[in-house]
């Protein structure tokens, strides 16, 4: 495909976002922005989660690390399931019993307001670090693609990426993304089982049956691992990762929960919580699948292409064909922005509703000034993804994503875990020093972790060490009071 003929594709693409933000959009109240006026289907809300939760890092990185990871990435899936299983029937009625529009209120209400700050600026941390690495991938390819063709820098290819959000995010909010999510997902799906299709045909897997049987005798196709305690993937390890992960990245996180509030009621919000969580299995298993081919396709005509470039470098050959390199990007671009869109919404309404308390302000001012902050969150973004280009080269994002999120989703881990399992209070003014202690010292111990434990590698699990030297340190500063 010709550079032009991929921004036309583009251009198209987007513009279908924007007419559904012009339907959706009509309503510019603020609590259609934030919570589509908890009016959104349950069903609608679990599709559309699909690929919020995925992201392009999914669709890229997932494939690209099964020749050196194998299906090991699928023990993690099982263990975002019982995560999801802990938000649907303690997380969800929490926020629902207190009416929440910011999650993090729930801080402010059982600790007080330096904690309920510290949760808030760990989340738009957080959630900023894991947006740019996210759109940091899909900027990466569209200027492998598209730009470096016309000779565009990759600052403003970043610039236009982020510019294509806030146009179809701005007015409508959570409700234009409840539907534009939907369609994304859609999109995103059909790109996978198409390419999966392709490269069966290229394999001459003639049927499913044989795609079954070609996965299932492959070395790479080995799932559990419990041979070796330190190895990073090791099964009781990913395991505990991924459900803490979801609880913490989902659960914990007003992008994620900021959905399922939309929902009219627990039981609906639930009920998208269970079935989406299950579907996601299966979506995961597809991503793995279609990363064994892209591998074997790869081996079988030379291609030298590894991780994070393999599927995109498959997907642009043109004995690929023009339709299944369309819905590689299509798949790309919705699985990225899916994720990304959210992501600049949730932060805008933390920040809005968290930071600056705007539903303190005069409603005269009110949508102003949610305006202006969508803006500055839109450019801080563009910021972030500049200067990830300049540090990391060569990895696959996805390690480096749960990497970051161990760091950055601990102490929300602890502060929460704190609050839901114990009755104590807390001395609210030092929570903030515990909040950034704990990282830090998780970081020391992941650093020296092969020394100090007789050999032991820390993975995933680096977010519930950090959990847990928070709760210990809230410990710490608990009162007599409960």
């Amino acid at each position: 495909m010709s550079p032009t003929t991929i921004l036309l594709l583009i251009a198209c693409y987007f513009g279908v976002l924007i007419l559904i933000s012009y339907f959706t959009g009509k309503e510019d109240s603020n609590d259609a922005f934030f919570k589509a006026n908890k009016s959104a289907p349950w069903y609608l809300v679990a599709f559309g989660m699909i690929g919020a939760s995925l992201s392009g890092v999914t669709f890229i990185s997932v494939p690209g690390a099964v020749e050196a990871k194998q299906f090991g990435y699928l023990q993690v899936v099982f263990g975002y399931f019982f995560g999801y299983l802990v938000i649907a029937y303690v997380l969800l009625p929490i926020y629902y019993k207190l009416n929440l529009t910011s999650i993090y209120t729930y801080l402010k209400d059982r600790f007080g307001n330096i904690s309920y700050k510290t949760g808030s600026v760990a989340f738009l941390i957080s959630r900023t670090v894991g947006a740019a690495f996210r759109l940091f991938l899909v900027a990466k390819v569209l200027q492998l693609l598209i730009f470096d063709q016309y000779y565009i820098p990759f600052t403003i290819t970043v610039i236009i990426t982020i510019a294509l959000i806030w146009l179809y995010t701005f007015k409508g909010g959570i409700k234009t993304i409840i539907f534009t999510d939907t369609l994304q997902t859609l999109f995103m799906l059909i790109s996978v089982v198409v390419t999966i299709m392709f490269l069966a045909s290229a394999l001459d897997l003639n049927s499913i049956s044989e795609i079954y049987f070609n996965v299932k005798e492959n070395a790479m196709s080995k799932v559990f691992f419990f041979d070796d305690v330190n190895d990073a993937q090791y099964f009781i390890k990913s395991f505990l990762a991924g459900m803490f992960i979801t609880i913490t990245m989902t659960g914990l996180d007003q992008d994620m929960m900021q959905k399922n509030l939309t929902c009219k009621n627990l039981k609906e919000a639930q009920k998208n919580m269970i079935s989406f969580s299950v579907v996601l299995i299966f979506v995961n298993i597809l991503f793995l699948v279609l990363g064994l081919l892209l591998t074997q396709y790869a081996s079988q005509n030379g291609i030298l292409a590894k991780k994070d470039d393999l599927f995109p470098t498959i997907a642009m050959l043109p004995e690929i064909g023009v339709i299944t390199s369309a819905f590689f990007l299509l798949g790309l671009i919705a699985a990225a922005y899916s994720s990304a869109d959210s992501a600049l919404t949730s932060l805008t309404t933390s920040f809005c509703i968290d930071i600056i308390e705007l539903d303190k302000k005069p409603e005269n001012i009110q949508k102003r000034v949610r305006k202006q902050a969508h803006i500055l969150i839109s450019v801080i973004l563009v910021v972030v993804i500049v200067l990830f280009d300049a540090i990391f080269k060569d990895v696959s994002v996805i390690w480096e994503l749960f990497k970051a999120a161990g760091y950055t989703y601990g102490p929300l881990l602890g502060l929460f875990a704190f609050g839901i399992f114990t009755k104590s209070q807390l001395k609210d003014r030092y929570v903030w020093i515990i909040a950034i202690i704990a990282p830090l010292v998780s970081y020391l111990i992941n650093a020296y972790s092969i020394n100090l434990l007789n050999g032991y590698q820390i993975g995933f699990e680096i977010l519930i060490v950090n959990g847990l030297l928070t709760f210990l340190g809230l410990i710490l500063i608990r009162t007599k009071q409960n």
